[in-house]
């Protein structure tokens, strides 16, 4: 059996790619919202305890949303108080000021916003235009910023490569929608391939085209889908642009309830094992990840649909 006991991935390091990458662990929010079954608040809690111990220093932690269109994570209010005295950042999703309101009054120092390049998917999952739902977003950045020094804001912008009901999404209008999330005062953007469709080529147009625009590939990190098989591709292609923060679910938790044709996200272990034949750090003890994944496998009935957690786990497919 190929395991990272026997020394296996052999690190080769290539050049021109980035010395450590910071995973954005997103299996406890944007992984679990997905589950027809509401999972326990107690076992969220020890799912966020478990994935910190694994290394990771950036795990999002829930959303601030109303109960009525994400059921799963109509928790949030029991679930942070359990888990804020971790040594890690959690991030939670504020989609208006009434979330950030609950979020700030929980202490949270870390809150992102979730927005639209298209407008179809902007009206799915916002029932508003990208112009209408950006100008929703300007008080909540503007008050999440005002809470001192050490607050942070992560945009997410959703549809940056393709769009079930639009087809391919032209370079420069996610470049416009990137350019004014900053302009809000984002201090980071996370690039969404949200159904799985994009191909290396589009990455680096993308991200080339933004950097052309202005943007630091410093504040930039990705998230891709699984749906077609392209999300470690797509990843590569994004380091080799500069890029140093990776989204990515422990054991491939995760869709998009607004985007039924999105599967799972990129798995964190999957993300890890590649990371690690490159030579490149990111701190994960990958051991105990897969043990973390396979523990809420149990709990959710099924076996993970991460490659690296059955292959290190034996678990059948």
């Amino acid at each position: 059996m190929n395991t990272p006991e026997l020394g296996l991935p052999m690190p080769v390091p290539a050049e021109g790619l980035p010395a450590r990458v910071r995973i954005h662990e997103v299996g406890a929010r944007d992984g679990l919202q997905n589950e027809k079954a509401t999972v326990p608040t107690a076992v969220k809690a020890e799912f966020i305890r478990r994935l910190a111990g694994t290394g990771l220093t950036t795990i999002e932690a829930t959303s601030f949303v109303h109960p009525k269109w994400v059921p799963q994570l109509a928790d949030a209010e029991d679930l942070y108080p359990q888990i804020s005295d971790l040594p890690v950042e959690l991030p939670v999703l504020v989609p208006n000021e009434r979330g950030l309101d609950r979020a700030l009054a929980l202490g949270a120092r870390r809150v992102a916003v979730f927005a639209s390049a298209t407008e179809s998917f902007a009206k799915a999952n916002l029932n508003r235009t990208v112009d209408e739902s950006l100008a929703m977003f300007e008080p909540v950045v503007s008050r999440a910023k005002g809470e001192g020094d050490d607050v942070r804001v992560r945009g997410y912008l959703s549809m940056c490569f393709g769009d079930p009901w639009e087809g391919p999404v032209p370079v420069p209008q996610v470049v416009r929608v990137c350019r004014a999330l900053l302009d809000l005062g984002c201090d980071e953007l996370s690039l969404g391939d949200t159904i799985g469709v994009a191909t290396p080529g589009q990455v680096t147009a993308l991200l080339a085209a933004l950097t052309g625009a202005g943007v630091p590939v410093s504040v930039l990190g990705v998230h891709f889908h699984d749906t077609y098989g392209q999300a470690l591709a797509n990843t590569l292609a994004a380091l080799q642009q500069g890029v140093s923060t990776v989204d990515a679910s422990a054991g491939g938790l995760g869709g998009c309830p607004f985007a039924k044709s999105a599967t799972g996200n990129l798995a964190t272990e999957d993300l890890v094992w590649m990371l690690r034949g490159l030579g490149i750090d990111t701190g994960v003890d990958l051991g105990r990840l897969v043990a973390t994944s396979v523990w809420m496998a149990a709990h959710l009935g099924r076996p993970s649909p991460s490659r690296t957690v059955r292959a290190l786990s034996h678990q059948e497919s």
